[in-house]
């Protein structure tokens, strides 16, 4: 079987695993590439064992996290774009010199096109355009891919499929009270979901992968923003495809899925040969 690329747009160390290392690991399994893009060194995440003094070197401690658990998920190639974490909406990093929300879409968007160019991936992933939670940096992703995309667009070139990754409304339902203040109040409607994938026999080896962000997990994982962002998913990754050839089925259960065959395919009696759903290009 021929082998094809995801290439994954994320913000900080720990979103790989978190948001996506089902799809990671599902995708090495079908025998694709894998390519992780971090666009920041996660310098303003939480502190969890870790003694506070540890601060100014947070950045350097979260890439060699990011380095295990992308070892772990089997990341065939982990690139760096070397941007500073802006926090959370508000928050006075926004402002610092070197932070991604700082940064012009233009210049983000170049070392994307420069990446895109040399992978040529048949499936590409970021987030929403609200950053799945709001997050500054998150959304700064998004735009970024958005207009890399757009400039090997016109010169000619496009990957199969875009997907966001999206935290469907009724999983944030689900947590109730529980849910962190940053979880509050977001997702997307469930009917504009059109690939969940099904990585429930994979959380042993997605929720090792988390677990290597040792800094970002507090003694209870289950009470602090990852876990219960795994808890809301009920195991599967959510995504919208942007753009490409829609999937089969609704939602559909792979990002490499077989397109849905269009009407007329549909209609075609299976004696007139009836051709099967284009495979992925």
């Amino acid at each position: 079987m021929r082998t094809h690329t995801l290439f994954l747009v994320h913000a900080h160390p720990d979103d790989e695993s978190v948001v996506t290392g089902g799809v990671i690991l599902r995708a090495k399994a079908a025998g694709h590439r894998v390519v992780v893009v971090t666009c920041t060194a996660g310098e303003e995440g939480e502190i969890h064992n870790l003694a506070p003094s540890l601060r100014p070197r947070l950045g350097a401690v979260r890439t060699g996290e990011l380095r295990e658990a992308c070892t772990i998920l089997g990341v065939d190639r982990l690139e760096l774009l070397g941007y500073r974490d802006s926090g959370m909406a508000g928050a006075p990093a926004n402002d610092h010199p070197r932070s991604l929300s700082r940064a012009r879409i233009d210049e983000v968007a170049a070392r994307l096109v420069l990446l895109l160019r040399a992978e040529r991936p048949e499936v590409v992933v970021t987030y929403t355009p609200d950053g799945t939670y709001g997050h500054p940096d998150h959304r700064r992703a998004h735009d970024a891919t958005v207009a890399a995309l757009g400039v090997l667009r016109r010169e000619g070139w496009s990957p199969w499929r875009v997907f966001w990754h999206a935290m469907p409304r009724s999983a944030v339902e689900r947590l109730g009270d529980r849910a962190h203040p940053a979880m509050r109040d977001v997702g997307v409607p469930d009917r504009e979901v059109t690939t969940a994938v099904d990585v429930r026999d994979l959380l042993d080896r997605k929720l090792a992968a988390v677990g290597a962000h040792v800094s970002q997990l507090p003694r209870d994982p289950a009470a602090g923003l990852v876990g219960q962002f795994v808890d809301a998913m009920g195991g599967f990754e959510h995504f919208v495809l942007a753009a490409g050839a829609p999937c089969g089925g609704a939602p559909a259960a792979d990002l490499f899925a077989a397109p849905a065959a269009t009407a007329a395919e549909a209609a075609a009696p299976a004696a007139a040969g009836a051709r099967a759903p284009r495979p992925v290009p």
